[in-house]
């Protein structure tokens, strides 16, 4: 059952939450859209460096290859960090973890912000390797972390902050990306070693948090460390019942061996909340979101617009991404996130099919071109509704103590891969689809929402024990 008392959202707990998502969100947003608006200017700065190396001009798709592996390379470190979670998570703590993170942060910028000067396009792709392991660590820690410092009744809403951060830290990269403020070819290596604000924000202001209650009490057996760090942050010391709430899951760690990743594939009550992790954070990047974005100009320079006007309905994007995103903060906790995520999902698979029509037939009619910019807006709109924000807090929601950081790490790991080959293969789709490339889309929607509908529990607002109890209960059906 939920506490009787419901702790609020304290002055304090907000610090924590502005300075864990803040540090940590911001760097996995600010760096998957800082690549976007200066393409021109990176795919120039290659040939010229490729020009100084090798002292003649880059032959065939070289300069393509080079900047596409610049790219995705992010995604690379990505699964790197997010396999380095349970690991690191465990050995330095939630708190620790994310300010160790930044190490990578202040190399990666360095990198970066000076390949122009070397003329190396080599430290541009290391770069982007580094920051990209330190992005996959933050996907993983954060979310865990902020789930173990959350009330019962306010664990989604803060859950989603960290998805909250990414729209808002991606818009501020288009935006910075433009020719009129740092998209230019003077001024673009600022671009990317603007990336170590949000790392000096967070080293700042996270030391002033608390380590994870949980993590005190659970891995280092101080009972009385933990309840001052929870008292501190609730700002009262009527704690108890949060206390006993750690003390039953820790009972309960016992009866499960040491998690390893065979333990999380034999034990039926880790496997089964383990393929749900999986499948949430397959359900968010295989939703064709990344594919949208990338048709969005497009799809308004079809319907009309000019080149400019078109990036800025791009960038408008963006914001809706960022309001709606807002807005879920808010419903998570009324309407839960099973129902969000089947709700976004639902939407999501009827726009592409709609959307894959108005492609078909845009040459017959210009008002189909129209109603393809009202339908890539509501994707947005859907996507941010739930599939957007819950995965990234849902796998903390699943698993206990002991299993969380194993199946944070294999779950975060999942969605990094995803995104790396929805990426690469994505292009070779359209090639081969065109305009039909939705439907791909379409049917994985499908299957998702059918799974979310038959296998993903309601979390909202039931405690860590309640909801790993749930999993043992049908393990003996």
């Amino acid at each position: 059952m939920p506490y009787i008392r419901r702790p609020g959202l304290t002055c304090r707990l907000v610090f924590v939450i502005t300075a864990a998502a803040l540090g940590s969100a911001f760097q996995h947003g600010y760096n998957t859209g800082v690549v976007n608006a200066p393409q021109d200017l990176l795919m120039d700065f290659i040939k010229d460096s490729y020009r100084a190396h090798f002292e003649r001009e880059p032959g065939g798709h070289a300069v393509t290859i080079i900047y596409s592996i610049m790219v995705s390379i992010f995604c690379i470190g990505g699964m790197v960090g997010a396999l380095s979670t349970a690991y690191v998570a465990e050995k330095f703590g939630r708190r620790g973890a994310l300010l160790l993170n930044n190490i990578f942060v202040f190399i990666a910028a360095g990198f970066m912000g000076f390949s122009k000067m070397a003329q190396s396009y080599e430290m541009l792709i290391l770069g982007r390797f580094l920051i990209g392991i330190n992005s996959g660590l933050n996907a993983g820690i954060a979310p865990m972390y902020l789930t173990e410092i959350s009330p019962v009744h306010l664990r989604g809403a803060v859950g989603t902050i960290y998805q909250l951060v990414i729209t808002i830290s991606i818009l501020v990269s288009q935006v910075l990306g433009i020719p009129q403020v740092l998209g230019t070819e003077k001024l673009w290596p600022f671009l990317f070693g603007l990336t170590v604000v949000p790392a000096i924000f967070m080293l700042l202001t996270m030391p002033f948090c608390p380590e994870s209650p949980r993590y005190i009490l659970i891995f280092q057996g101080k009972e009385v460390t933990a309840q001052k760090a929870l008292t501190w942050l609730r700002g009262t010391g009527d704690v108890h019942e949060e206390i006993d709430e750690m003390k039953a899951e820790f009972e309960a760690m016992k009866l499960i061996p040491k998690v390893t990743v065979q333990e999380m594939w034999t034990n039926p009550w880790l496997r089964t909340p383990l393929i749900i992790s999986v499948m949430v954070m397959l359900s968010q990047q295989l939703s064709g979101i990344n594919a949208v974005i990338f048709f969005s100009t497009k799809i308004f320079e079809g319907a009309g617009l000019n080149k400019q006007t078109s990036l800025s309905a791009t960038m408008g994007m963006g914001g809706i991404n960022v309001l709606m995103t807002i807005l879920s903060v808010v419903l998570v906790e009324r309407a839960g996130r099973r129902t969000l995520h089947l709700v976004g999902l639902g939407g999501m698979s009827i726009i592409t099919i709609l959307l894959t029509v108005c492609l078909v037939f845009k040459e017959h009619s210009v008002w189909f071109s129209y109603f393809s910019i009202v339908l890539v807006i509501g994707f947005v709109v859907m996507f941010a509704t739930g599939p957007g924000s819950i995965p990234w807090f849902l796998v903390g929601e699943l698993f206990g103590q002991g299993a969380r950081a194993m199946a944070t790490s294999i779950a975060v790991a999942v969605n990094w891969s995803a995104n790396f080959v929805v990426g690469l293969g994505f292009l070779p789709l359209v090639t081969i689809l065109g305009d039909y490339t939705f439907l791909v889309f379409t049917a994985l929607l499908v299957f998702f929402v059918f799974f979310t509908y038959k296998k993903v529990p309601e979390t909202k607002n039931k405690t860590i024990e309640e909801i790993t109890a749930i999993f043992r209960q049908k393990t003996y059906q």
